[in-house]
């Protein structure tokens, strides 16, 4: 069968549901962005969608718990070095935001309390992509980290080089800050 007469893969309720929303806010804002608007656009029933997000801000967790699966898929490396799977892992996320990263920018400006409580989910991800504990000490100087290179990112564009030395450097630092208190890896 030809690629083209090939049937396409069924979209699950809950992608069909962040790239509604995601692609609402693109076009109309977070503000202007209802849950009845993002359920038409899914295809799928408001009842159906509030099931998966009851409010608004539901979205933006379930966003960005996407793009944290997405990144955890992408660390498959077997590098020996923790600080080497924690910046896969970082770089891995950052890739997972690029194509949407206009959005996710304007989403962070629209709503960035509803943004910034995703960050501890996102640590913790980060820290199971590179097969890491996520002991409150680690967890703790990671959210420190990625707080940091996410603004990095925000203002990189092209190539990221600025965001990967960020975050090389960053976890460099964060590797000997835990060591000095017996929590590293």
């Amino acid at each position: 069968m030809s690629p083209a007469r090939r049937k396409a893969e069924p979209v699950s309720p809950v992608a069909a549901s962040v790239a509604a929303f995601l692609d609402l806010v693109d076009e109309q804002g977070f503000a202007r962005t209802s849950l009845a608007e993002v359920a038409e656009r899914a295809g799928l029933d408001l009842a159906e969608l509030q099931a998966l997000a009851p409010v608004k801000a539901a979205l933006v967790g379930l966003a960005s718990r996407t793009l944290d699966l997405e990144a955890r898929r992408a660390t498959l490396g077997e590098d020996e070095d923790p600080h080497d799977r924690l910046f896969e892992a970082v770089m891995a996320r950052l890739e997972a935001m690029a194509p949407r990263r206009e959005t996710w920018l304007s989403l962070a400006r629209a709503a960035p309390l509803l943004t910034l409580a995703q960050m501890p989910f996102t640590v913790r991800a980060l820290l199971d992509a590179a097969g890491l504990e996520a002991s409150p000490p680690r967890a703790t100087a990671l959210l420190a980290v990625w707080a940091r290179v996410t603004q990095v990112w925000r203002d990189d564009e092209g190539a990221l080089n600025r965001t990967m030395a960020e975050a090389d450097r960053r976890l460099r630092q964060m590797r000997e800050a835990l060591g000095r208190i017996g929590a590293g890896f």
